[in-house]
C-alpha cells in the first residue's frame, strides 16, 4: 500500500482534477565505453537499479487502491536508448493527438502517462516541469473510466465491482461512479492516478477506448510506462497483437538520438521471410496467491548456462519455475543488467575467474561499480574473454558477444554486467529468495532481434546489428 501522505495527496489532486475538468577475441576499442564523467558511479547506479528492479519482480506488490475488433495491420515505431538504462517509444493519445515518451517494459502490464498540469514527480533527478504531460481537457476523446466498466477490474486484478470503494460520503457527487485510483510499484519508483478511456493513435491505425492511466503523482519515473507484459491491460493485449518484435541498439548510457525499430504486428502471416530465428516456448506462468504479477512475466525454459564452452553446474530448481513461483527465468526489457540468484551467479562468476587467467582481478573497481568480477585490462590491444552462452528449451541459444556481458570501465577494467544479491551493490535479504531466479535484462539483449510470438506462445531470437 502507498504511504498515507501519498494517498492523501493523490486524493487531493484527484478531486481537483474532477472539479476543473470533466512511459572470442575483441579489440579493446569495441568494448562498450561509458562516456559519463564518473563511470564508476554510473555503473554502480545501474547495478543498484537492476537489483532493485529484481527485488520488485521477485517480490511484486499488488496494485493498491484507495478505499470492437481492430483491423489487421503492422505498425513500426522507433526505440530510443537512455542514460537510466531503459528504452523508450513514443505513443500518441487523444483527439487531437498528444505524443509522449513511454518506457517499454515487458515486465509489467499497465500503460500510463504523466497527466495534467498538476503532475508531480517526487525524488527525481530532474524537474517535473521537464516531463511532458498529457492534458485530458485538451482531448475531446478523453473519458474517466467508470467503476462498472470491466476494464476497471483489469487494473485492480479482481472480477468484483469497484463501485463501493469511494464511500458514500465522497465528493464530488460522481466520485463513487469512477474506477478507484491505482497505485503501482516498480523496481525503483511508483506511480499513482486514475484510469481513462482514450484514443490511441498509431499512424494509420486508430484504437478508441484504450485503457490508459492518468498519473498525478510518481517517484523515480523518468517517463510514462508502456506495459508489454501478458496481462489484460497491456499494450499487446489491448491491440490484439499476434506478435511484437524489437532490436535494441547498443547502450551508450546517454540519451541517444539514434533508434531501432519496434514492430507491432496484428497479422500472424506478416513477415514470413524472417529467417535465422530460433525459438523457445514461453513456459506456463505460476499462479501464486498475492503474487499476481507472476502471471504477467514471459517465462523461458533456460536449460543450462555455459562459459567458454564449459557447462556451469546450476541446481535445476533455480532454472525451472516451481508451483510456488520460485525459480525460473524471465526476459524483462525494463531491467538493465541481468540478475541471477546467488546460487546461479556464483558458479557462473567462478567459472569466469577460473578461465580468465591473463588478467588480474580489479577488486577496487568492483567496490566502486557494484559489479563483479572485474579484471585489469589496461594497455591491452585485444581482450580475450570466455563466451557466455544461454541454452533454452527448444534448441534456441543466445551466444552473447563480449559487449553484451562485459563493460569497459574508464579504459582500465572489464566488468561482468550481471548482478546478484549478497554481494557488492545489494544483499540477498534485500532482493529476496522468491520469484524468478534469472531475469534477462536489456543490456544482454543488445543487437539481438527478439520476436514475441504471442499467437504461438514462443520467443524468437537472432543476432543482428541493430541500427
Amino acid at each position: 500500500m502507498s504511504p498515507p501522505c501519498d494517498l492523501c495527496f493523490l486524493s487531493f489532486l484527484l478531486c481537483t482534477f474532477l472539479i476543473i475538468s470533466s512511459a572470442l577475441h575483441l579489440p579493446l576499442a569495441q568494448l562498450q565505453k561509458n562516456p559519463s564523467p564518473d563511470p564508476y558511479q554510473t555503473l554502480n547506479r545501474l547495478a543498484s537499479s537492476s537489483l532493485k528492479r529484481a527485488h520488485h519482480l521477485k517480490n511484486p506488490q499488488p496494485t493498491a487502491t484507495k478505499g470492437g475488433a481492430s483491423p489487421t495491420t503492422t505498425t513500426t515505431t522507433p526505440l530510443f536508448s537512455h542514460s537510466y538504462g531503459g528504452y523508450t517509444i513514443s505513443l500518441s493519445f487523444g483527439t487531437p493527438p498528444q505524443t509522449l515518451p513511454f518506457v517499454m517494459d515487458t515486465g509489467s502490464d499497465f500503460v500510463w502517462f504523466p497527466c495534467t498540469h498538476h503532475y508531480l514527480c517526487k525524488n527525481c533527478s530532474f524537474s517535473s516541469s521537464n516531463i511532458p504531460s498529457f492534458i485530458p481537457k485538451q482531448s475531446s476523446s478523453s473519458k474517466i473510466l467508470g467503476c462498472q466498466n470491466p476494464k476497471c477490474s483489469w487494473i485492480h486484478h479482481t472480477n468484483a465491482t469497484q463501485c463501493d470503494e469511494c464511500g458514500n460520503n465522497s465528493t464530488p457527487q460522481n466520485c463513487s461512479q469512477i474506477c478507484p485510483p491505482y497505485f503501482i510499484f516498480y523496481g525503483l519508483g511508483t506511480t499513482a492516478g486514475f484510469a481513462l478511456s482514450e484514443t490511441l493513435n498509431l499512424g494509420d491505425r486508430i484504437e478508441p477506448d484504450f485503457l490508459v492511466g492518468c498519473s498525478l503523482l510518481s517517484s523515480h519515473q523518468p517517463a510514462g510506462v508502456a506495459g508489454f507484459g501478458r496481462g489484460l491491460p497491456s499494450l499487446p493485449t489491448q491491440l490484439k497483437l499476434d506478435k511484437f518484435s524489437y532490436c535494441l541498439i547498443s547502450h551508450r548510457f546517454d540519451d541517444s538520438t539514434s533508434s531501432s525499430p519496434l514492430i507491432l504486428d496484428s497479422n500472424s502471416d506478416f513477415d514470413k521471410k524472417k529467417i535465422g530465428l530460433t525459438y523457445t516456448p514461453f513456459l506456463k506462468n505460476p499462479i501464486v496467491q498475492g503474487k499476481e504479477a507472476f502471471k504477467v512475466y514471459y517465462y523461458l525454459g533456460l536449460r543450462k548456462i555455459s562459459v567458454g564452452g564449459r557447462h556451469v553446474k546450476v541446481p535445476y530448481k533455480y532454472l525451472s519455475p516451481g508451483n510456488d513461483g520460485n525459480g525460473g527465468s524471465i526476459v524483462d526489457s525494463g531491467t538493465t543488467f541481468t540478475f541471477m540468484a546467488r546460487e546461479v551467479f556464483e558458479p557462473v562468476a567462478e567459472e569466469f575467474v577460473k578461465q580468465v587467467k591473463k588478467y588480474s582481478r580489479a577488486r577496487d573497481v568492483e567496490d566502486l561499480t557494484g559489479l563483479r568480477p572485474c579484471f585489469h585490462v589496461k594497455g591491452r590491444e585485444k581482450v580475450e574473454l570466455p563466451e557466455l552462452r544461454l541454452h533454452f528449451k527448444g534448441g534456441a541459444e543466445i551466444a552473447l558477444p563480449p559487449n553484451n556481458y562485459f563493460v569497459l570501465v574508464d579504459g582500465g577494467a572489464a566488468c561482468l554486467t550481471v548482478v546478484t544479491g549478497g554481494g557488492v551493490g545489494g544483499g540477498e535479504g534485500e532482493v529476496g529468495q522468491s520469484g524468478p531466479a534469472v531475469i534477462l535484462g536489456n543490456f544482454q539483449m543488445q543487437n539481438y532481434y527478439v520476436e514475441y510470438d504471442l499467437r504461438n506462445e514462443r520467443l524468437g531470437l537472432r543476432p543482428q546489428l541493430c541500427i
